[in-house]
């Protein structure tokens, strides 16, 4: 199993409703509202990495209102 935060720039005052809509994807474990340079932060997990690509690149990029997204796989050392 293959465990990520995805973090999200939106478009200002959309971070609301991208958080809702992300946390309805299959997947998506957490999807909070948070402040800084990312309005919205994902936890997310998949059986593999490409899958996990998968659901970032045809699902939640495809959600209204976001602008940016970066993905940070979780390692274990």
């Amino acid at each position: 199993m293959v465990h990520a935060y995805i973090l999200i720039q939106t478009e200002v005052g959309k971070a609301t409703a991208v958080a809702q809509s992300i946390s309805k994807i299959e997947g998506v474990l957490t999807a909070e509202d948070v402040t800084g340079p990312y309005d919205v932060i994902v936890r997310a997990a998949a059986d593999t990495m490409d899958n996990l690509g998968r659901m970032v690149v045809a699902q939640v990029q495809q959600v209204e209102g976001i602008t940016r997204t970066l993905t940070c796989p979780v390692v274990n050392l």
